[in-house]
């Protein structure tokens, strides 16, 4: 059973009610932040009821969609799509769900209770968020976002990519069965360019795509001070250590590199392997890949590349790096002619012999080619990471053991995966996003509602004296003598911490702070 609206039906005496195409964009957001205003915070079972319709917004309509992904793509397998933008979005939908009640409440902290200070933090919804989508996981990379956001207390502008208008049309022509435009609003491109959605004076801006247009939509925001949540892309390094099982290594690299063909922010660009292995590590590749698609051309399983343009980019990639000097392998199936810009598909490709001079080691390559360097030492491995930007994940095949760790404290990415593909992004336990290049901020779980609430700090003082009049003139008798005895206070301290003298006042002058040593006598 479809659920709709609590705030309107679908129709009421045959006269269906407004959608987002009526409003222009300025409308939308006017219409919303008057909705938030006028109805203030919504409680928990608002927002429950509210994920449950977007929830059920993408179940209801599940074959649409899929076919929607499949026409967009050219080719893309529907089970991919149902594991991906549909059935993806519900683990975190339900970890929300779960979870709203305990995280909405007001906490309250401090120990200065008992000199008449109370001290607690309200987690408020911002107000109005917009949502913009990018074209390799239209939904999932949307809606997870947009659920986040209403879990949080917020009204929603979606912004789904144009690059994938089929399974846009179909999220906008039915979420207006879901939701009051009030509540949460698809913008299209009739409501005009990307540009103008974050040029909007909005609450929040979560934006996911590629660095190049994530700079561009932060720019835009800048202007109005709304804050953005960016997560980006990056070229994503896989490292083999000695103690891998290189067999279940390299499958597991091999397999996902080709999720979605290649076209995953989280996809491994390239993965370095002990010098000695790397020409057996690169059999089992493409071992792997032949095995998985024993043809490509009609095969409703291999995921075409989005659009020309993209499909032009990466054949250009491998095509300069083979002039340039790398060695290039391919699982091409007998009989069949690749790369096809008809269809769109370029077979699973892997190169050797990359080095700097070739655009492929220093731009992301979002399609299903695989870049392979043998490596002597883990410092090596570290130095190549840090000479380029910040990944947004870096993969780890191996033991957990002292390299896994030094290569945790010596690198920075998004997150560290050992032994798997993106598990990370399925749980919501952990936090999703960037750093530097790759983004900035993250969602999944409580780093979703933290996302798009405030942090509201509160205090009620009964106390006698009063912080104001301690701090305005005239700084003579108590006053003066408060801060020249908190003066002296902290120069002893810190004195006798120079000097590793641990005396009883220190103690109490760190414990008062709420500091706590380690069995050392350091600080954590």
């Amino acid at each position: 059973m479809t659920l709709r609206s609590a705030n309107d039906t679908a129709s009421q005496g045959g006269t269906r009610r407004p959608v987002s195409e009526n409003y222009t964009l300025q409308g939308l957001l006017a219409t919303q932040r008057a909705a938030f205003l006028r109805d203030g915070i919504p409680d928990a079972r608002t927002r429950i009821d509210r994920i449950d319709r977007l929830a059920a917004l993408l179940l209801d309509n599940a074959d649409e969609i899929r076919q929607a992904l499949n026409d967009d793509f050219g080719t893309r397998p529907a089970d991919l799509s149902t594991a991906t933008d549909i059935v993806g979005c519900m683990y975190d939908l339900l970890h929300q769900r779960a979870h709203i009640r305990r995280w909405m409440k007001t906490e309250r902290i401090g120990k200065l209770r008992i000199l008449g200070l109370s001290q607690r933090i309200r987690h408020d919804p911002l107000g109005v968020v917009g949502v913009v989508g990018p074209w390799n996981f239209p939904l999932a990379l949307t809606m997870v976002p947009a659920g986040a956001a209403l879990a949080a207390g917020n009204r929603v502008l979606v912004r789904p990519s144009s690059t994938t208008p089929l399974t846009a049309g179909v999220v906008a022509a039915h979420a207006g069965d879901y939701f009051s435009i009030e509540e949460l609003a698809v913008v299209t491109p009739a409501h005009g360019s990307g540009s103008d959605f974050s040029k909007l004076e909005l609450d929040h801006l979560f934006f996911t795509g590629s660095p190049h247009v994530g700079a561009s939509v932060a720019a835009d925001a800048a202007r109005n001070l709304t804050p953005v949540t960016l997560e980006l892309g990056g070229k994503n390094p896989a490292v083999v250590d000695v103690s891998a099982d290189l067999t279940k290594a390299a499958e597991r690299v091999a397999d996902s590199r080709m999720v979605n063909s290649g076209q995953v922010c989280l996809s491994p660009d390239y993965v370095f392997v002990p010098d000695g292995a790397l020409g057996e590590f690169c059999d089992r590749v493409v071992d792997r890949w032949r095995s998985a698609y024993p043809t490509i051309e009609q095969n409703p399983q291999y995921t075409s590349i989005i659009d020309d343009k993209n499909f032009r980019r990466v054949c250009s990639l491998v095509d300069d790096s083979v002039a340039a000097g790398a060695a290039k392998r391919v699982a091409l199936p007998p009989g069949e002619t690749l790369p096809d810009a008809d269809t769109r598909k370029i077979p699973p490709t892997l190169l050797t012999g990359v080095d700097g001079s070739m655009h492929i080691e220093t731009e992301e390559i979002f399609g299903p080619v695989l870049v392979a360097y043998p490596y002597r030492e883990l410092g090596e491995v570290i130095d190549h990471i840090n000479r380029h930007s910040h990944p947004l994940a870096i993969y780890w095949y191996g033991n957990d053991n002292d390299r896994f760790e030094r290569l945790q404290a010596s690198t920075r990415s998004g997150a560290v995966c050992g032994n798997d593909f993106a598990v990370h992004l399925a749980t919501g336990d952990l936090p999703f996003g960037g750093v530097g290049r790759s983004g900035m901020g993250s969602y999944h779980g409580r780093w979703g509602f933290a996302t798009f609430t405030h942090a509201r700090a509160v205090f009620h003082s009964r106390m006698p004296v009063s912080l104001a009049s301690l701090m305005s003139a005239p700084f003579e008798g108590v006053k003066k003598r408060v801060w020249s005895a908190q003066l002296a206070l902290f120069r002893g301290w810190i004195g006798r911490r120079r000097l590793g003298h641990f005396r009883p006042i220190r103690d109490r002058q760190l414990r008062y702070a709420g500091i706590h040593e380690t069995d050392d006598g350091q600080d954590p």
